[in-house]
């Protein structure tokens, strides 16, 4: 195992009982990663050169996110949803809505796909904290930032890792035409998710549904989503 392997190893989660790698130690859902770590992690990276990203720092980036296809939606596991999706599962379907969807007037349809693949990226680290965890917005973010900066610095921090964070940031700011669409595709895909797991084990998820009305920014987004309330009736 590489020094980094074995630093992020160490790295705390704030979603103990939803991730499976072994040997990891968690916390509770008022901690955060420690800026020693990242520190450790931004060393152990130095390796890389230039902008490529060396072999062992890649397989190091891509085992850490291995939490994202075995972290669950924390959404679903509170509503008792039989077999979840993790968090992956959600990223993957948004990127195909991205890869699927019509072409907009000023929109990268390429970088969101990007975008939809990274948005939630930073979850392999803190978990998937919701509204009902208590806390607060800011802090939210600031915690979610210092996991997406651990990870950069994991991967070598050169333009790869830069590309990240900057697709990354521009989603949570929701400063371009295309964080827009994907924030759309990113509520689309939940209510999607919603009905299919009301259909499948004839759950009650309407509060999924409520809070998203009225939301969706993008033309897309409202399509889809009215196609799905549209399905849901028939049910």
């Amino acid at each position: 195992m590489s020094e980094s392997s074995r630093v992020f190893l160490g790295v705390p989660t704030l979603a103990s009982s939803h991730i499976g790698l072994k040997n990891v130690r968690t916390a509770t859902i008022t901690s955060a990663p420690s800026s020693r770590v990242f520190g450790m992690a931004s060393e152990a990276s130095s390796s890389a050169h230039g902008d490529g990203v060396s072999a062992s720092s890649a397989i190091d980036f891509l085992t850490l996110c291995h939490r994202l296809k075995t972290t669950k939606r924390a959404g679903w596991v509170k509503r008792e949803v039989k077999n979840p999706e993790s968090v992956a599962d959600h990223m993957f379907r948004m990127g195909l809505m991205a890869l699927i969807a019509v072409d907009m007037p000023g929109v990268d349809r390429n970088k969101c796909v990007k975008m939809a693949i990274v948005h939630d990226i930073a979850e392999a680290i803190v978990g998937d904290i919701t509204p009902s965890d208590g806390i607060p917005k800011l802090e939210k973010s600031r915690r979610e930032r210092e996991a997406l900066d651990y990870m950069c610095n994991l991967l070598g921090g050169g333009s790869r890792a830069k590309e990240i964070a900057e697709l990354w940031t521009e989603y949570e700011e929701n400063s371009s035409l295309e964080a827009k669409v994907v924030k759309d595709f990113d509520k689309v895909e939940m209510i999607l998710q919603a009905l299919e797991y009301e259909n499948e084990q004839g759950k009650d998820l309407d509060e999924f549904f409520t809070s998203t009305a009225g939301k969706f920014q993008t033309e897309v987004g409202k399509a889809w989503a009215s196609e799905i309330a549209s399905r849901r009736k028939e049910h």
